[in-house]
């Protein structure tokens, strides 16, 4: 991809014409790939959860703040309610996510092959190559971080403090988009106090009026907080407060995740590149360096030592991987600067070219196996598979509530809930009556069908002894049975069952069994 020097590194910003021609041949493979798996991939839970968001007009939610709602109506409004309508908005950001990234990068080492790595490497990793087509927060938390970060680089490159205003609107909107954007406040003062400007910038009205507009930007979810007894924070304070203990185990699962997610030479790669640009931006007082080295370092600082105690979930570090990538990228640029005989200078640029390499054909393989082969393999432990089938469950489950006369459905987990609606599109209500805290100020859709007929209960199996059974006056009576499969392979049996004799409150009180969110493990 460039043309080496006496010191074994490759010579800055030298591509050759094949190399451009195969670095974009795979950018467009990868691109091309993600397209068709957002259009033909079932919507997984929590995916199909965010697009029931999208169907209400509320200020914020218990979980996360409003930004994906809006990014999946974005793409449902082009594209209607399809798997594909629904991930547009967030394939589009990422797009955008990885333009901004190259930008950086050359706005920093006028160097065509650190753009073109730094451009691959987001999308050869499979978290964000593949499975950048799935609906999640960080879809718009990565965009608008990495564009307040743009924002700080031309900051330093033109010394125009009216940068800090630009970086304020992006650092509330990233907020806006997921709480997990707090993770950047150290970067943020790092660059603001570790450089000798310090003193100017602290004298400044530019960046108090940025905090001033990322607050003002933030306000829908602090208004609705203060509305609902600041419902939001407390559910996200239970999983930060958790402590189950010292375990090996939780660490090995978390280092694991980014080894598979990220890519197994990736992952060091970008790490090492990081810990690098670290080094050399707090060495020289770079505010550059230090602002994207310890962006993508002080989270994972964060989520390592949690990990010694908590189980990391799979997309919480995804903030962290394109600040690391863009500071790999610049790093190899500065090794061939030094012109340095070193192990690592000769070894830099193999290393990054065999991560893109592997990650490009990782992609190629997951994509083969979930979108076009029809082999199992250990499904039920399979994130994908476990989440599969919910399609003919909704079916039966409407089959069934017509056969006995059923007028709405109810569940217990948001994830069966947000499935069904899905599915079905509204042609029967359905209701999760319990965790009502989750629907605060949603449209109610389903009274009239409540206190009209009986319902129909639909959960996993088995399914005895819930809130339903031992909390209100309910009848519950077995009326069919299917099981959850893929790829013929059984993940989960489901029972449906007729409700009789209560009608669900929709708006319970905060003390209710019905109100309350489930606590976080």
């Amino acid at each position: 991809m460039g043309r080496a020097n006496t010191a074994g590194t490759i010579e800055p910003g030298r591509l050759t014409p094949r190399a451009m021609l195969v670095a974009a041949a795979a950018m467009a493979v990868l691109v091309t790939l993600q397209v068709v798996y957002a259009a033909t991939a079932d919507l997984r839970t929590d995916e199909a959860y965010y697009w029931t968001f999208s169907r209400e007009n509320v200020l914020s939610y218990l979980d996360h703040p409003p930004m994906i709602a809006w990014v999946v109506r974005f793409g449902t409004a082009i594209f209607g309610d399809t798997n594909f309508g629904a991930r547009f908005g967030g394939l589009l950001a990422m797009w955008i996510a990885a333009a901004l990234l190259g930008d950086i990068v050359w706005r920093l080492t006028r160097d065509r092959l650190a753009v073109v790595l730094a451009v691959l490497m987001p999308l050869v990793a499979p978290e964000y190559g593949l499975f950048a087509s799935r609906i999640l927060p960080d879809v718009a938390l990565i965009p608008f971080s990495l564009a307040m970060v743009w924002s700080l680089v031309r900051l330093t490159q033109s010394n125009d403090g009216r940068w800090w205003l630009a970086a304020g609107l992006f650092g509330g909107l990233a907020l806006l988009s997921k709480y997990t954007a707090i993770f950047f406040a150290p970067a943020m003062l790092a660059f603001l106090l570790v450089p000798p400007w310090r003193m100017r910038w602290l004298r400044s009205p530019y960046p108090w009026i940025a905090v001033v507009i990322a607050l003002l930007v933030f306000s829908p979810v602090l208004v609705w907080n203060w509305q609902h007894d600041w419902a939001s924070f407390k559910f996200q304070f239970i999983r930060a407060g958790a402590d189950h203990g010292i375990s090996a185990r939780t660490v090995g699962d978390f280092l694991g995740l980014q080894l598979a997610l990220v890519g197994p030479i990736l992952f060091p790669v970008a790490l090492a590149g990081s810990v690098m640009l670290a080094w050399r931006g707090y060495r020289q007082q770079n505010p550059a360096f230090i602002l994207i080295s310890t962006c993508a370092l002080a989270p994972f600082a964060y989520f390592l030592w949690k990990s010694f105690s908590l189980r990391i979930g799979d997309t919480w570090p995804m903030l962290i991987w394109p600040f690391a990538f863009a500071a790999a990228a610049i790093n190899l640029v500065e090794i061939a600067k030094e012109n340095r005989s070193g192990w690592i200078a000769r070894t830099a640029v193999p290393w990054a070219k065999a991560a893109v390499i592997l990650g490009f054909v990782l992609n190629v393989a997951i994509f083969y196996y979930y979108s076009v082969s029809n082999f199992a393999v250990a499904a039920k432990q399979d994130p994908i598979a476990k989440e599969a089938g919910y399609g003919e469950i909704a079916r039966q489950a409407k089959a069934v509530a017509d056969k006995v006369g059923a007028t709405w459905i109810a569940t217990l987990d948001y994830r069966i809930y947000a499935e069904l609606r899905w599915h079905l599109k509204d042609s029967i209500p359905v209701v999760q009556v319990n965790e009502r805290s989750r629907f605060i100020g949603f449209r109610d859709t389903a009274s009239a069908a409540m206190t009209s007929g009986i319902g129909l209960y639909v959960d996993s199996a088995p399914n005895d002894g819930n809130v339903i059974e031992t909390k209100t006056p309910a009848v519950l009576r077995l009326v069919g049975q299917a099981d959850r499969t893929w790829r013929g392979v059984v993940i989960e049996p489901f029972a449906f069952k007729t409700v009789t004799g209560w009608t669900p409150e929709l708006s319970p009180p905060p003390d209710s069994p019905f109100y309350k969110w489930r606590l976080l493990n």
